[in-house]
Order: C-alpha cells, then structure tokens, then sequence
C-alpha cells in the first residue's frame, strides 16, 4: 500500500515538475520575443515637448513648441529667460547648447511679424554660423551669416545677465543688464560676414 502511494507521489511531483518547466519556457520564450520585436510604429503622436537624451542621459536636442521650449544652457548655467518660439534646439556631448532651429510669425492688428533662423554655435560661445529671415513692419530681411566670436565661456556672461535680470528695480536691471553685455569678451574685431537681402 505504502509503495502504491509512493509510486503516485512521483508521478504527480513528475507531472509537476514538467508543467513547471513548459511555463518557464514559455514565459522566457515570450520576454524574449518582446525583447526583439520591432518598434511600435505609433502612426502619429500629439506632444507639446520632446526631450532626446544619451544613454547616460545627457541632453541632445529638444523639439518643443513655444511655451516650453528650453531656455538654453552653458556649462551648466541655464539662462534665465523665456524663449517664446517653437523648433529645435541642438545641444553638444557636454549638455551645451550649440544652435538649433527656430521659428515664430504671426499676423496681427493688420500687422505682421516673422523671424525664422537655423544658427550653428561655436564651442562654449554663441551663434557662428546662421541662416535667418526677419520681417516685421513692412520690412523684410533674409541672409546668410558668419560671426567671429571670442574664445571666452559664455556661461559667464549668462551668470551675470540671470543675476542683472533677478533685480527687481526696472532701471537698475537695466543698467545691469548693460554693463554684463559691455563687460563680456569680444571676439577678434572682424566685421561680420554675411549676405543679406532686405526690402
């Protein structure tokens, strides 16, 4: 009697042991072929910002519209400024911003307004290459741009205009504001090179 119950017990631990391993690979076999499944083509998203990031999360680039656009940032420095326009913005393998494109036009009280650029930065600097296009009030400028820029951090320059913008005085905020911009390093005294083309 004894031996009988024995030889059930094995069955049945044997029955068991052989549903738990076709559920384990079952289970396995299923992560795997999610794990290299395609990409879920989404057809069409509605988003008001998108943030790209390294695998080390560093930020590349954000495709935004004008209310939550990034502001910019150098060495960490974040400028301390609205930018009310929507595009891209480009930043280097060190988080830096370098350039992007932009764009921004409306027409208004019979009035109209519009200014477009794709600008390139130079290294810790600002724009050194651009193409941009500006109208406002009846008149209408397009161009190609090259700038000569100092080889100066503009993080620094960025950390004394946050501070002239955090004073609450309108005229000492300006006169700080002034003497940040007057203060900053200038680039090689080469005229700007460019070819433009205004009504």
């Amino acid at each position: 009697m004894a031996h009988r119950q024995l030889r059930r017990d094995l069955r049945l631990l044997k029955l068991w042991a052989g549903l738990s391993t076709v559920c384990l690979a079952g289970v396995a076999g299923a992560a795997f072929r999610q794990a290299t499944s395609p990409p879920a083509n989404l057809g069409e998203i509605t988003v008001e910002r998108i943030n790209v990031v390294d695998a080390d999360g560093t930020l590349r680039m954000v495709v935004s519209n004008k209310d939550r656009m990034h502001p910019g940032v150098m060495d960490g420095v974040v400028i301390d400024r609205p930018r009310p326009v929507a595009g891209m913005i480009f930043f280097n393998d060190q988080g830096d911003e370098v350039g992007g494109l932009t764009f921004t036009g409306q027409e208004k009280n019979g009035e109209r307004r519009a200014d477009a650029g794709l600008m390139f930065d130079q290294l810790k600097q600002d724009q050194t290459v651009g193409l941009s296009y500006t109208e406002e009030n009846g008149q209408r400028s397009a161009g190609f741009q090259v700038w000569d820029r100092a080889d100066a951090h503009l993080s620094e320059l960025i950390a004394r205009l946050n501070a002239a913008n955090r004073i609450d005085d309108p005229a000492g905020r300006q006169k700080a504001v002034a003497a940040a911009r007057a203060a900053a390093p200038r680039g090689p005294r080469h005229p700007q090179i460019g070819i433009t083309r205004s009504d």
